[in-house]
């Protein structure tokens, strides 16, 4: 078979990229543009498939086939072209808002189900399209156009809501720190089954700098975890620190000048048990760095797979079967002229 030789410019479309200068949608835009060429699938095999709001616009950015759905049902829209054809790799775009409230139901579903789709959720923390009213993960306390005396709603936390949803894939990155972003992509374009990615993203109008206390790049090293997989969870500029957990809590453990305390250290292991993978999601500044890159990840069969094998199987039974006889098949009732209900 002919190797597939596709860059970066045969993914660009003819539309003119309509977000604020400055917005984080660009970087996540330019590094799946970068990254799709690798996977060595044909372009035509590629749908995006996205909702409502900013980074909804996604697909008319993207050279390839995708659908601008409703708000929150692009995990819906995505699951029936994934049943259709299975060879398709289909992704969804979606926002915190986008995905998280109106259509929190659809995306629970399916990671649940392991559909075999490849999520990338846009964290801003705000409505941006709507002009910068709260969201499901916008801060207690947060002040916005909705809450001008600050929010009073509990966060939604992207990551454990995956976890807890089951999704066999489960990471985060951060728009600015495009390296690692393209590495994550990479990898849950490879995986195969609910892969969900978080990417912090900044939006510069409504909620600019929210996360700038460990995003930055001069703080980025001290103030974040850089999870790898069968390394320990060190961190810090120096390498001077790691995380180990007493029972279900996590406690820091200070690295000597020869290494003393390192065995204490966990060993960062992508297929432990989700209850590992949630508690390290419960990390965050400024108590802890806060953790970046693949929290988890595991092989089981996809819902596609399931449902078309059971479909083999009792056709491989009882044959194709016919429309027909299934109108007319038990628990029909006819109803006689004059009778009463």
């Amino acid at each position: 078979m002919t190797a597939i030789k596709l860059s970066r410019a045969d993914f660009v479309s003819d539309q003119e990229v309509r977000w604020c200068p400055g917005c984080g949608d660009y970087s996540i835009l330019a590094q799946v543009q970068k990254t799709l060429p690798k996977l060595g699938i044909p372009r035509e095999n590629f749908v995006f498939v996205s909702g409502i709001g900013c980074s909804s616009r996604f697909p008319y950015y993207m050279n390839t086939y995708g659908l601008h759905g409703i708000h929150g049902r692009a995990p819906a829209i995505a699951t029936g072209v994934k049943i259709a054809n299975p060879e398709l790799s289909v992704w969804v775009i979606t926002g915190d808002g986008d995905g998280l409230s109106i259509g929190g139901n659809h995306l629970l579903h399916a990671l649940r189900r392991n559909m075999d789709l490849k999520i990338i959720l846009f964290n801003n923390r705000i409505y941006g399209l709507t002009k910068g009213q709260y969201s499901p993960t916008s801060l207690l306390g947060q002040k916005t156009k909705s809450s001008p005396y600050g929010n009073i709603d509990y966060p939604v936390d992207p990551l454990r809501f995956a976890i807890a949803a089951g999704a066999t894939f489960v990471a985060r990155s951060i728009d600015s720190d495009t390296k690692h972003l393209a590495a994550m992509i990479e990898a849950m374009g490879r995986h195969r089954g609910a892969a969900f990615l978080e990417v912090f993203q900044n939006c510069v109008i409504f909620n600019d700098g929210a996360f700038k206390d460990f995003a930055e790049k001069s703080v980025r090293q001290d103030r974040l975890l850089y999870l790898e997989d069968g390394k320990p969870l060190i961190f810090g500029k120096e390498r001077k620190f790691g995380l180990k957990l007493n029972g279900c809590q996590w406690e820091a453990v200070k690295i000597g000048e020869n290494g003393e305390g390192t065995e204490e250290v966990l060993v960062h292991d992508v297929q432990r048990d989700d209850t590992y993978a949630y508690l390290l999601a419960k990390l965050f500044y400024p108590e802890f760095p806060v953790p970046v890159g693949i929290f988890r990840k595991i092989q089981r069969p996809t819902y596609e797979e399931l449902l078309h094998r059971q479909i083999q199987e009792v056709t491989e039974q009882k044959g194709r079967g016919k429309l027909e006889e299934l109108f007319r098949a038990s628990y029909t009732w006819k109803v006689e002229e004059g009778e009463s209900e």
